[in-house]
């Protein structure tokens, strides 16, 4: 019995060839699959990369935004993802997370939660441990800038309050926005979570700068503090 060898991608029709066919028809016409097989270029013996892209999309069920929070660890565990392939990877989905929050700083001006949590996201939804974030704003909810303040281990971050306020000052804002990520995925805020944020409303407020809400940020959802009248 003869066992056909596997064909490369360079043997099939030029159609089927993710490059080729990117060329002819445009990224769009691409699916998931083929345009992380172009970002992987090559295979193995008895892989193409068409192959090896199917395999990593199965291990994130088919998920980008899963696939956006693998380290170099997970990658290693498919055979055939070495480590020039899996950093490639990581670099493009990183700056597709920068063209979403570029696309909110051309027009920063805040008109609903909603878009404040495509913004966060942005930021903090592939990020596995915990960090805190804030924005400062006039007083139309025009962003004037965004800042990390602390990051964390899996489960916690310290927030300083004098940080915020010294910045908002030095900003001139009006307002501020206060946010974490949980990466564990629960967005319900811990006891800490609701005393630190009457803490910053209250010190801001002596400053005439309004907390105008504190968000739990995960990859899919987010908890507004304003939204559940805890501010």
């Amino acid at each position: 019995m003869q066992i056909q060898k596997q064909q490369t991608i360079k043997q099939w029709s030029k159609d089927d060839r993710p490059r080729e066919k990117l060329i002819k028809l445009g990224a769009k016409a691409l699916s998931n699959a083929e345009l992380l097989a172009i970002l992987i270029r090559t295979g193995t013996s008895n892989q193409t990369a068409l192959d090896l892209a199917r395999k990593l999309l199965s291990l994130a069920n088919d998920s980008l935004n899963k696939l956006a929070t693998f380290d170099l660890q997970k990658y290693k565990t498919i055979s055939g993802l070495g480590l020039t392939k899996a950093v490639t990877i990581i670099a493009a989905l990183e700056l597709s997370n920068r063209r979403n929050a570029e696309e909110f700083l051309q027009n920063p001006i805040f008109t609903s939660s909603k878009e404040v949590f495509n913004f966060l996201k942005s930021i903090l939804g592939d990020i596995k441990t915990e960090e805190a974030w804030y924005l400062t704003l006039n007083r139309a909810n025009k962003l004037i800038g965004y800042y990390k303040l602390s990051s964390g281990g899996h489960s916690s971050t310290v927030i300083d309050t004098r940080i915020i306020l010294k910045q908002a000052l030095y900003d001139d804002a009006s307002a501020i926005i206060l946010a974490h990520n949980h990466p564990s995925g629960n967005i319900e805020p811990s006891t800490e979570d609701i005393q630190i944020t009457e803490k910053l409303k209250n010190a801001a407020k002596q400053l005439d700068i309004n907390l105008l809400d504190h968000f739990i940020v995960s990859q899919h959802n987010y908890f507004s503090f304003a939204e559940n009248n805890l501010l």
